[in-house]
């Protein structure tokens, strides 16, 4: 293939000789597709972090707590206080259709304190059952987690995370078997977490529910329950919500219509919700950089009929000369691709490398940022928008470049 230098030099003359103007219009294209390419990748990193949210535990868990009725039942005034205990832990594992896993809560209330030696600190100390491992997806770095051994005997058992560790042991220190206080008893720790992505995840310490019930409640009480249902739908979700009302209130005696009674938070439902969010987001993403693109075109074009009005004589002398239309709209076209594709480049490594430099500095700093994780950008997807934009650079240079072509070469030297 033939390259026309003298071409390429009259398109870079033209460039040269009106900078500002070139400048701007570069400034228009380059601006569009950073702004699409940053858009992108902030909201991915916004859609990762609430996905990394999601993903550390099951996707169909339930939370069930009790609250306090607001209707009246069988004589019984509204505004009495629900209170679970174990037999309702039974009814939800043994008589409940639609539940699959679940695990009990006893909540350590007030000010407490976890001690070994003379270090004092305050963590998340969660009383469960052994299944809340399968329910919040809890993997270990060494020893073991809590089991029925440990809930059928009281075991003063204890798994630990990562902080607790960092913060109540030397650095050359064994955990496993030691013992730390919690609220002046003593536990024996059996398996330490595996070290999670977020500072809350290695600050949770787990105990038998039968052990913490024993010594701080003196009963079987229960302060929520957390649990997986068998559902991949919200309607699904909603009956099996439905059933685990009817049964807790024939426990506890309250009108299964009284959505007061007790609190529920399903994560499925949540889950669906985000998603339809997240889709939105970025159907709004890529119409505003499409937008900006679009913004960009139109600035290309006009600026490319403002360069055919200017090189009127020129475009008339050339024609006289024998030029054909074919290479006049070639001359237009071609400096409106470059100066699309150049621009378009730019913007397009310039927002990929703010991306990746957010990502590279939150990795290997390990900041944690509550509601941003990991910004991506789809290569393929920006690559065609890239196309996409070449495409209408060339399309934006092919109007001025028709119209030059009706130039009359007469009317065109005389002006």
């Amino acid at each position: 293939m033939k390259i026309d230098y003298d071409k390429w030099e009259e398109i870079f003359e033209s460039l040269g000789r009106h900078k500002l103007r070139t400048f701007l219009t570069a400034l228009a294209v380059w601006w569009g597709i950073f702004m699409l390419v940053l858009l992108v990748g902030l909201s991915n990193g916004l859609r990762n972090s609430f996905e990394r949210d999601f993903s550390k535990g099951a996707k169909n868990a339930l939370f069930m707590w009790g609250d306090r009725t607001s209707m009246p039942y069988n004589g019984l005034k509204p505004g009495r206080e629900v209170d679970f205990d174990m037999r309702d832990y039974e009814t939800l594992i043994n008589d409940t259709e639609g539940v699959q896993i679940v695990s009990g809560r006893f909540n350590f209330w007030g000010d407490y304190s976890v001690t070994r030696n003379n270090k004092s600190f305050s963590y998340n100390v969660q009383a469960v059952h052994p299944s809340i491992k399968k329910i919040q997806f809890t993997k270990l770095d060494k020893g073991r987690f809590i089991n029925n051994n440990d809930i059928d005997n009281t075991r003063k058992s204890i798994v630990v995370g990562h902080q607790v560790i960092a913060d109540l042991f030397e650095e050359d220190e064994e955990p496993i078997g030691e013992f730390i206080k919690i609220k002046g008893t003593e536990y024996m720790i059996v398996g330490v977490s595996e070290k999670g992505e977020r500072d809350w995840e290695n600050r949770n310490i787990f105990l038998p529910i039968s052990t913490a019930q024993r010594i701080h409640a003196g009963r079987d009480r229960v302060h929520s329950f957390a649990l997986t249902v068998d559902a991949t739908t919200i309607e699904e979700v909603e009956a099996i919500e439905a059933t685990i009302r009817s049964k807790m209130a024939t426990n506890h005696q309250f009108d299964p219509e009284d959505t007061q009674a007790i609190g529920m938070w399903n994560k499925l439902e949540r889950y669906q919700e985000f998603q339809m969010i997240f889709s939105g987001m970025k159907g709004f993403t890529w119409f505003v950089g499409i937008g900006s693109i679009i913004a960009g075109m139109i600035g290309v074009s006009n600026i490319m009929l403002i360069v055919v009005k200017d090189r009127t004589r020129e475009i008339g002398v050339r024609k006289a000369l024998g030029a054909t239309p074919r290479n006049i709209i070639s001359m237009i076209v071609t400096e409106a691709v470059f100066l699309t594709s150049i621009a378009g480049y730019l913007g397009l490594l310039m927002g990929f490398g703010l991306i990746y430099t957010l990502s590279y500095i939150q990795k290997t700093q390990n900041i944690d940022l509550d509601f941003f994780y990991n910004p991506e950008v789809d290569f393929g997807a920006v690559m065609i928008a890239l196309v996409v934009l070449i495409i209408s650079g060339a399309l934006s240079g092919l109007i001025p470049a028709i119209q030059a072509v009706k130039i009359n070469p007469v009317v065109a030297m005389k002006s």
